[in-house]
């Protein structure tokens, strides 16, 4: 393939989910509900983790920014896609490829990063419950906060940088958003330090806050196995069920995408591994975290109530029922 100059690729072409064009309204149907779901979950989530007295923990802190991180991941990536969709059109300029690609590492990586602080909330919470107040604040929650916001925003100004500063041989991007992987594969040249460096600083900054949850979670086992009350271990699996789960989504999905010799990729088969990380799993999570939480459950009881009471609406009495008899 002939070398050709990195500032003749002024705009990319994304090809999208799929090139036939018979399937385009249905995936655009099927993506928007999705979408919509995942933003109006995270939206009420954050509300009343924000509104509610009884939410005011650093536990509900961290679950509230969690569900802003999935708002903000799939409307980078969704709302561009769904337009170019049912668009002739697919371009997307250089510049907004990579402040595209810079944003979307941020908040992938912030994910990682909440969820090992998550870990870290629940591993004190079970083993050493009398110093929880002492230990979590919300003082802590917010540094830590702020610490990873510093450290993944560097990193992914860093990659962007590198991969800015490639050589590209096409522009025809096989994906829905400007992702890293399919950027690299445009490359001319085998692109060995910035693979090099992507990796290393991946295995810092995205896969250490995963070996910290597994820590975590070793240490809650050793303590769960020495617990002799029936209802503290059903309350303490209770209190790590729907982080596990969320976990083992979120993480799955990047060692499938990202963790593994460039020779195996197939960007085909990843993009719909990146509609399952975009836009499925930020549409779980609010699910995942209310459904089974009766903290939340009458957080949003109550939430309604205000609501009701403060437009005067006359079903509202009878729509409360309906709630407790479901809770």
């Amino acid at each position: 393939m002939a070398t050709r100059n990195r500032t003749e690729v002024t705009e990319f072409v994304l090809l999208g989910l799929s090139s036939w064009p018979g399937m385009q309204p249905v995936i655009f149907g099927i993506i928007l509900v999705m979408y919509l779901v995942a933003v109006m979950g995270n939206a009420l989530l954050v509300t009343v983790a924000r509104s509610d007295p009884k939410l005011q923990t650093p536990m509900y802190f961290l679950l509230s920014q969690l569900s802003f991180i999935d708002i903000f991941l799939t409307t980078i990536t969704v709302p561009q896609m769904l337009v170019h969709t049912l668009s002739v059109n697919q371009t997307i300029s250089f510049n907004c490829c990579i402040i595209q690609l810079f944003f979307f590492m941020v908040v992938g990586s912030m994910e990682g990063h909440l969820l090992a602080a998550m870990a870290y909330d629940r591993y004190v919470a079970i083993c050493d419950p009398l110093r929880y107040s002492a230990i979590v604040s919300h003082r802590l929650c917010l540094r830590i906060t702020l610490t990873s916001w510093v450290v993944v925003s560097l990193n992914s100004l860093l990659c962007s940088v590198l991969v800015s500063r490639l050589t590209f041989c096409g522009n025809q991007v096989t994906h829905f958003f400007c992702d890293i992987t399919p950027l690299l594969q445009l490359s001319c040249t085998q692109p060995v330090v910035n693979e090099m460096l992507i990796f290393t600083e991946g295995v810092a900054v995205v896969v250490s806050p995963f070996f910290f949850i597994l820590g975590s979670y070793a240490c809650i086992g050793v303590a769960m196995a020495h617990m002799h009350s029936v209802a503290a271990l059903r309350k303490a699996l209770s209190t790590c069920g729907s982080h596990i789960l969320v976990v083992v989504l979120l993480y799955g999905s990047v060692i499938r995408m990202y963790l593994r010799p460039s020779s195996s990729y197939n960007l085909y088969q990843d993009r719909q591994v990146a509609v399952f990380y975009t836009v499925v799993t930020p549409m779980l999570n609010p699910l995942i975290y209310s459904l089974r939480n009766q903290e939340v459950k009458g957080a949003l009881l109550r939430l309604f109530r205000k609501l009701c009471i403060s437009e005067n609406f006359q079903p509202c009495s009878q729509a409360n029922r309906e709630w407790r008899h479901i809770s």
